[in-house]
């Protein structure tokens, strides 16, 4: 039994293929129910956001049915194998507690992972996937990526892909004081977007969603404008920047809307960024003149800008990170050698169990209460004693030394003292 992780990432995969392993999180309950069903598979936890899909597992083998079924849902074979990558134990524990706290993000040190991470665990939770090492391992990671941010200045000016995006836009495209943006969708990266543009003095905001009510919301909170999608070609030709990230699972806008909107605009260039993954806009609008299509991918160069300006509290954070890996392998590792014992009581209370009930239903079936004591130390010797004899018969024919040994400690010949119970 292992702990893994595998799964695909924005440095290990391009977006055109990150898409088609994104899981809505209406999907993540069906998903996570066909994992936990997978031959060897104990807890699982899926982690699917703009950057990457993860499977977090307790598992058995190496974890390539989970690479099988990974690559089943992308249709795309074998071909996304060469794309995965895959962590065991200490390296899957130092994994996690590097994308909780915001080291492997995009944006060194963004805040929005550590709420995603947590929601993941939710809805595994929910969905009956979680209860073992992999759920402790969890929580110890939602403590480290705390520490890594009170202790360090990773988080100090939130940086997020959202913030990435209004700079972009601020710093080469047009001054947005005199701009006009729309906005489609009302999730939290779109939330963040307005809040960035308000506090830019965006001259005007546009907000597009498919439920017009979450629109109108997040509208009357950054005093912008709300308006179906279905009104999005009408309005689409106003927006000198548009910034998209909805859950969609296919493009919203494709050439030919953005072709009638450039000719309305008599060709006055427009800026799209794509924050979403699936993507939001067709890839062939990038082809348009006047066009300056962005998607996630794209933003690498202000990103790197932000790493460099963290590296110091990324590698203090990093510390902080390699002290936790240990002392929850510490912990995992004490509490896997505690297992065995475990075990032997839990068999050993559901043997006296099952004997103590055979026993009561003799007696009131009219069983003398003699003959009844005589059945019930009988069955109790059998049910504790089948499976070391087994055992002990198998290990005696193969020459099974070690265990022989253990045995004869176990199991000392009558008359000589036992040890006394430590506890």
């Amino acid at each position: 039994m292992s702990l893994l992780v595998l799964g695909i990432n924005h440095q290990t995969a391009p977006v055109a293929l990150r898409e088609q392993v994104a899981f809505a999180t209406d999907a993540l309950p069906a998903a996570l129910t066909a994992l936990r069903a997978l031959d060897g598979v104990h807890e699982v936890v899926l982690l699917s956001t703009c950057n990457r899909t993860e499977l977090y597992a307790h598992a058995e083998g190496d974890g390539q049915v989970l690479a099988d079924w990974l690559a089943r849902q992308a249709h795309v074979g074998q071909d996304l194998h060469a794309y995965l990558y895959r962590y065991r134990d200490a390296a899957a524990v130092r994994h996690l507690f590097r994308v909780a706290s915001g080291l492997d993000s995009l944006v060194l040190g963004e805040p929005q992972i550590l709420g995603q991470v947590k929601q993941a665990w939710t809805i595994a939770r929910a969905a009956g996937t979680l209860g073992g090492p992999l759920d402790r391992l969890f929580q110890h990671a939602f403590a480290t990526a705390k520490r890594a941010r009170t202790d360090t200045r990773i988080g100090a000016n939130p940086v997020s892909v959202a913030s990435v995006a209004v700079r972009l836009a601020q710093d080469n495209f047009t001054r947005l004081d005199e701009a006009c943006v729309l906005l489609i969708g009302a999730g939290e990266t779109i939330e963040l977007a307005a809040r960035h543009l308000v506090e830019a003095r965006v001259k005007r905001l546009l907000i597009a969603n498919r439920t017009l009510a979450h629109a109108q919301a997040l509208a009357s909170r950054h005093d912008g404008y709300a308006l179906p999608l279905a009104a999005l070609d009408r309005h689409l030709a106003e927006a000198d920047i548009v910034i998209s990230a909805t859950a969609s699972r296919e493009p919203i806008l494709h050439r030919p809307q953005v072709e009638h909107a450039l000719r309305m605009r008599k060709h006055r260039p427009m800026l799209l960024l794509d924050l979403a993954v699936p993507r939001d806009i067709a890839p062939d609008v990038s082809g348009l003149r006047d066009v300056f299509l962005y998607t996630v991918d794209d933003l690498q160069q202000a990103i790197e800008d932000n790493r460099r300006s963290r590296q110091q509290a990324a590698e203090q954070a990093e510390a902080i990170i390699d002290l936790q890996v240990a002392r929850f392998l510490e912990d995992w590792q004490a509490s896997r050698r505690q297992q065995p014992l475990l075990h032997l009581r839990a068999h050993g209370e559901a043997a006296r169990a099952a004997a103590l009930a055979r026993a009561r239903q003799q007696l009131a079936a009219g069983l003398a209460p003699d003959q009844t004591l005589e059945l019930l130390a009988h069955t109790l010797t059998n049910r504790l004693l089948h499976a070391p004899t087994v055992a002990l018969r198998e290990a005696l024919r193969n020459g099974d030394d070690p265990l022989i040994e253990a045995a004869a400690r176990l199991f000392p010949p009558p008359g000589d003292k036992p040890p006394s119970d430590p506890s």
